[in-house]
């Protein structure tokens, strides 16, 4: 991992004819702050610690693996033990032009006063144990002793206390390096007494710089956009895009293309990717099966293709919400060119809605017996509500429409969506019998009114004329919450068409009252005036219907029929009377009322 510039590694020499070969990621291997890259912060804090003294008795190192944690911490080592033959240098320093008189074992982990331990092997107490009674003896002949522990979160808990000691007063001639990716393992009270660094992914663009320095370095030949693939599959970390450097020269045995390296890593064609994403965008469920098919048919994993495609759609989303995205060169200039095309036409709705679908679809895929068909699937389900309208786009066409249902046309076939529940049926809606309190509709049998026809061509007016029209008509709408509101939040105080007053319940909700208003509005097409009463009102709706039900029961329960049945089963009782088989035209409100008595508590004829 050196520059073009940098000092030679001692750990990069070339190798001798019949020397075995070293894998890139240990060939190039940083040996100086200069030549670590991607990690500028931890440089100049570093740097500025050094320069003005101000150096901790202990580091802790995190980061995801392969960003470089046991790499800097035997470059911290070095820094701190540096030391030239002639005695130039007195005192530790991040400048190490040349190899000093210890730097070239302490880069091989066999300088005796730089101590490795790897904490997956060594967790016991017995091991932080013979650290505590090392660390007392001063250094054979470096300046500093340096620990060096990685993967210190495998330590047990024992072993984490018997460390704090040392730690909070460690000797001055001791020195701790800790190095884990997983800091939340680390207990707090060691973090307190080490300055921690995080080492960050190294940028795409920034790993692309240096695997094409190494490559040529190398004598390779490769073309850059199989370096910006690499570069992303590696995922910022420096060791793993080495090490599929590696295996794509070995792959290819010769010039490195991309091609090659999408084989090698079982990864879809972008082109081929870019255009599913363009099919299932237009909704051409056809021309989307025949390109998955062709591409599964050539060896794709349907899980990768999904993959692929989703990171497309990420990769959409953001050129849309940042247009300075699309300059990044790790991408392809065909994913650039096109990403930019398509966030310019494509709504910020249709890309998170199949960024969702996406992600719910490769869970459905990798548990499927058949992935590909599986696959097949979730691009049916993306490719059909590509281009359907959200709820808040469907009301508005519904009212321009004047109810009717909106048309959406997508790619290879005109489709539409379900027709929706409409506003007021032409005929006369029959509604259930009110109970005897008539809440607001008096005791005889309401009619729920055709909508009146509008001279003007606007939105139909629909007639409303009692609080139970109200809760029937919250059901038909299949709104949950406002007919639940309405039913067991409200006490009917008084009611005329387009004006409701009520009496809330101590739990109601206080903001839902300005929600209602506008539904009902939208339902009816008229402006409503909500009031809140400091009256007692009548009992709600479901306190009615519980009564009759309560009722209803006690009724049974007198039957002689049912008191022989309770006498032959000790401890049974009546929990519900529910009807058997509606009997007049009037029980298909109740469907959509969510219930299976009227609004009026009343069963019609009831059996048990």
């Amino acid at each position: 991992m050196t520059d073009a510039g940098a000092p030679p590694n001692p750990d990069s020499a070339g190798p001798a004819a019949n020397a075995p070969y070293r894998v890139l990621a240990r060939k190039y291997r940083p040996s100086s702050f200069d030549d670590l890259i991607g990690q500028e912060a931890v440089v100049r804090t570093v740097s500025n610690a050094f320069e003005t003294g101000r150096i901790p008795q202990a580091w802790i190192l995190t980061g995801v693996r392969g960003v470089g944690k046991t790499t800097t911490a035997r470059i911290l080592a070095r820094a701190l033990n540096y030391e030239m033959p002639d005695g130039s240098v007195k005192g530790p320093t991040i400048h190490m032009p040349t190899l000093g008189v210890h730097c070239q074992a302490i880069m091989e982990s066999r300088h005796m006063d730089v101590l490795e331990m790897d904490a997956a092997s060594h967790t016991g107490v017995d091991d932080v144990r013979q650290i505590n009674d090392s660390v007392r003896y001063a250094p054979a002949s470096a300046r500093y002793k340096v620990y060096i522990i990685d993967e210190v979160h495998m330590l047990s808990t024992a072993a984490f206390n018997a460390f704090l000691k040392t730690l909070e007063e460690p000797p001055e001639h001791a020195k701790f390096v800790f190095a884990t990716t997983e800091i939340r393992k680390v207990p707090v009270t060691v973090l307190s007494r080490c300055q921690r660094f995080d080492l960050r992914r190294v940028e795409a663009d920034v790993l692309m710089k240096h695997l094409a320095n190494i490559a040529t370095k190398e004598n390779v030949e490769i073309e850059p956009e199989a370096l910006g693939i690499i570069a992303r599959a590696a995922e910022g970390s420096v060791r793993d895009s080495l090490s599929l450097l590696d295996q794509a020269i070995a792959h290819a045995a010769g010039q490195v293309r991309a091609d090659a390296v999408r084989q090698m890593l079982g990864l879809a064609d972008r082109t081929r990717v870019i255009d599913l994403f363009d099919s299932l965008a237009r909704g051409d469920i056809a021309a989307a099966f025949k390109e998955f098919r062709d591409q599964y048919d050539v060896g794709a994993d349907p899980i990768v293709v999904l993959s692929d495609l989703a990171e497309f759609v990420n990769f959409v989303t953001r050129v849309k919400i940042v247009p300075a995205t699309a300059d990044n060169v790790a991408y392809g200039e065909t994913e650039r060119v096109r990403a930019k095309e398509f966030a310019s036409k494509i709504s910020m709705r249709v890309l998170s809605r199949m960024w969702q679908m996406l992600l719910k679809g490769i869970t459905e895929v990798q548990a499927a017996t058949r992935p590909a068909a599986a696959a097949e699937m979730v691009l049916v389900r993306i490719a059909y509500v590509a281009d359907l309208p959200t709820p808040d786009e469907a009301i508005k066409m519904l009212e321009q429409n004047g109810g009717g249902s909106p048309v959406v046309s997508g790619g290879g076939a005109a489709r539409s969506t379900a027709p929706a529940a409409p506003v007021a049926s032409a005929a006369p809606v029959r509604m259930p019998t009110s109970s005897p309190s008539a809440f607001g509709g008096g005791g005889a049998r309401p009619q729920m009114a055709a909508p009146a026809p509008d001279p003007q061509g606007t939105a139909p007016v629909l007639r409303v004329t009692s609080f139970t029209q109200l809760v029937a008509l919250a059901g038909q709408k299949r709104d949950i919450m406002a007919k639940s509101a309405l039913e067991g939040d409200m006490r009917l105080v008084g009611f005329e068409e387009g004006r409701l007053e009520v009496a809330l319940e101590p739990n109601a909700s206080k903001t839902m009252i300005s929600e209602l208003a506008k539904k009902f509005e939208l339902w009816t097409g008229r402006r409503w005036t909500m009031i809140v009463s400091n009256e007692a009102g009548q009992p709600t709706l479901r306190s009615v219907n519980q009564a009759a039900k309560q009722e209803h029961a006690r009724t049974a329960e007198a039957d002689p029929r049912v008191q022989e049945v309770l006498s032959r089963f000790p401890g049974a009782k009546v929990v519900e009377v529910r009807r058997l088989a509606p009997e007049t035209p009037e029980a298909n409100i109740n469907a959509d009322y969510g219930s299976d008595d009227p609004p009026d508590g009343s069963d019609g004829d009831d059996d048990l």
